[in-house]
């Protein structure tokens, strides 16, 4: 191979490797880049309800300012059946001990002496069931001292894991407001029922909080979102416009929507709803307006679930946003 050939190729591989380094430079055209983000209270790490809007439910958090919970919080009474699991010093003794009177017999064996007639082997059967029970007596007075330990590292046995009220039956739980419809007929998740009202401020935060991103508004998503969203959509903002870009959305529609979950928690009121919308969107040049990603004029349907959090009696807010997986 000539020295032009290995210099084409090597271009060639230059060339490559430059387009696969600019790959994660270009974020999704959409607010938070189709990634999860936000909190949802104390249901922040567990999965959403399906619904017949997103069937599969909804994508892990990937930004959330919500601590993951410890593995004893997370498992009551996993560290505890992870100890009775383990094997225990006794129980390694014991098969220790039988180890090495097996392996003697093997080696007196090997080397021609055997066990030592009919006398030997018996005196080792006498060992051997005498060091068992010794041992089965160690393990029942650890395992004694063990059960009340163990007890106390479960739940508490005066009181019942929270169970979020179901409904009977299947049932719808909203009205219709704007294409927003209720939940599926399985029985979710719900703790209160939501107004027609909630339904259409939903709908009007799903378009009014694209608009303000594609606007760079950080004012009014202040006044839409929580605080944690509102820091979430300035980083983006800024790390966009440190690129030389901007989020464009317009045209917002939404397509289908209905409620996952309802819960109470610490005084406010949460709403996690599945939501197919479509929508103008695309990341385009500040300078020159060139389209990055997305589509400026081909709409794009997309499916989210977007939580809502509001103080009892006051406004809802953006408090999580979740891709459908």
């Amino acid at each position: 191979m000539s020295l032009i050939s290995l210099a084409r190729r090597g271009r060639a591989v230059a060339l490559v490797a430059g387009a696969l380094l600019l790959v994660p430079v270009l974020a999704e055209a959409r607010p938070g880049g189709g990634k999860g983000f936000g909190s949802r209270g104390s249901r922040t790490t567990q999965q959403v309800a399906p619904t017949q809007t997103a069937p599969t439910g909804a994508a892990p958090m990937q930004r959330t300012a919500t601590p993951a919970p410890s593995a004893s919080a997370a498992a009551p009474g996993a560290a505890a059946a992870a100890q009775a699991a383990r094997p225990s010093f006794a129980r390694n003794m014991m098969m220790g001990i039988g180890a090495g009177l097996l392996g003697a017999g093997l080696f007196g064996l090997l080397s021609g002496a055997g066990f030592g007639g009919l006398a030997g082997m018996l005196g080792m059967l006498f060992q051997v069931a005498l060091i068992g029970g010794l041992i089965w007596l160690a393990l029942r007075f650890f395992r004694r001292r063990s059960q009340p330990q163990l007890a106390a590292a479960g739940a508490p046995l005066d009181r019942a894991p929270y169970q979020p009220e179901q409904p009977q039956a299947a049932q719808r739980v909203g009205g219709m407001m704007g294409g927003m419809g209720a939940a599926t007929a399985a029985a979710k998740p719900v703790e209160f029922e939501l107004a027609p009202a909630d339904y259409g401020s939903f709908e009007r935060l799903l378009n009014d909080v694209q608009i303000a991103y594609s606007n760079e508004d950080l004012g009014t998503l202040r006044r839409l979102a929580t605080p944690e969203m509102a820091g979430y959509f300035s980083e983006d903002i800024a790390e966009n416009a440190g690129k030389g870009l901007v989020d464009r959305v317009a045209d917002v529609k939404l397509l289908q929507g209905d409620l996952a979950e309802s819960w109470r928690e610490a005084g406010v009121e949460y709403a996690t709803v599945a939501m197919r919308f479509s929508s103008l969107n695309a990341l385009v040049e500040r300078e020159g307006g060139r389209v990055v990603e997305g589509h400026a004029t081909i709409p794009r349907e997309v499916t989210e679930l977007w939580t809502f959090v509001r103080p009892r009696g006051g406004q809802w807010q953006v408090s999580a946003i979740q891709p459908a997986e």
